[in-house]
C-alpha cells in the first residue's frame, strides 16, 4: 500500500481509518475527509497559481473546481487502489461501494489527512501533488476551462461565424437502470458529423460535442 501511495505510515492506524467508512463504525474517515478536504483544495490552489501565472481568479477558482471534484478524486483514489483495501459496512459491500465515486473521493480525501497528520505540511503535499499531475497538465486554456463541450464547440463556431451544431438522438437501449444513449453532432460549416454515448442524452451530446471539438482541433 505504501508504494501505491508513496508514503510509509509511522503510524499505520490513521491510514486504517482513513480507509473505514463510517457504515463499518467508528473510528471512522469522516473527521479526517474534512480536513483533507482543506489540504486538497490548498495544494491544488497553490499548483495552480503556479501553472497559470497569468490567469484571473475566476479561471483559478473553475480550474481548482476541475481538479477537486469527486469524478476528478475517483480515478485517483482508483489508481491509488484504494477502493481494495476500504473497510465498509455489510450493507456498502453489497451494494459496491468499493467502487462508488463519492465514497473513493471521500476516502482519497481522508488519506491526504492522514498523511498530513503522520507526517507534516511539506511531505504531504509533496506526496500527494503528482497524484494531480495528469489531470493538471490536461485542464484546457485557463479561458476555456469549467466549460463544457457544447459550449466550447458553440463558442467554436459563433467565433468564425458558422452555423450552429445540431444534435440528433439516433439510439437508445438498455433497461431502465442503466439505459445507454447515442447521439450525432452534425457541423454544415465545416461539414462534419460525429457520434457521442452517454447514460443520459445530455451526457452523450456533450460527448458527440467533444469528439467533434477533437475532429476540429486535428484537422
Amino acid at each position: 500500500m505504501a508504494d501505491r501511495i508513496g508514503h510509509v505510515f509511522a503510524r499505520p492506524e490513521l491510514l486504517a481509518q482513513a480507509l473505514t467508512h463510517r457504515s463499518a463504525g467508528a473510528p471512522h474517515n469522516e473527521r479526517l475527509e474534512f480536513l483533507g478536504d482543506a489540504l486538497v483544495n490548498l495544494f491544488v490552489a497553490e499548483a495552480l497559481y503556479r501553472h497559470w501565472p497569468k490567469a484571473d481568479e475566476g479561471a483559478l477558482t473553475r480550474g481548482r473546481a476541475e481538479l477537486v471534484r469527486e469524478s476528478a478524486l475517483a480515478p485517483i483514489a482508483r489508481a491509488l487502489e484504494l477502493g481494495e483495501r476500504l473497510t465498509l459496512g455489510p450493507g456498502e459491500m453489497k451494494t459496491g461501494g468499493h467502487r462508488r465515486d463519492s465514497i473513493l473521493a471521500d476516502a482519497l480525501e481522508a488519506v491526504v489527512a492522514a498523511i498530513y497528520l503522520d507526517a507534516d505540511f511539506h511531505t504531504c503535499r509533496s506526496v500527494v501533488m503528482p497524484w494531480f499531475a495528469a489531470a493538471m497538465e490536461a485542464l484546457p486554456p485557463p479561458n476555456k476551462v469549467g466549460k463544457d463541450a457544447k459550449t466550447r464547440l458553440q463558442e467554436w463556431l459563433q467565433g468564425r461565424q458558422k452555423p450552429l451544431p445540431v444534435y440528433e438522438l439516433v439510439a437508445e437501449g438498455g433497461e431502465d437502470h442503466a439505459k445507454t444513449f447515442r447521439v450525432t453532432c452534425t457541423l454544415s460549416q465545416p461539414p462534419l458529423l460525429s457520434e457521442g454515448e452517454g447514460s443520459s442524452r445530455r451526457s452523450a451530446e456533450q460527448a458527440a460535442a467533444e469528439a467533434a471539438l477533437a475532429a476540429l482541433a486535428g484537422s
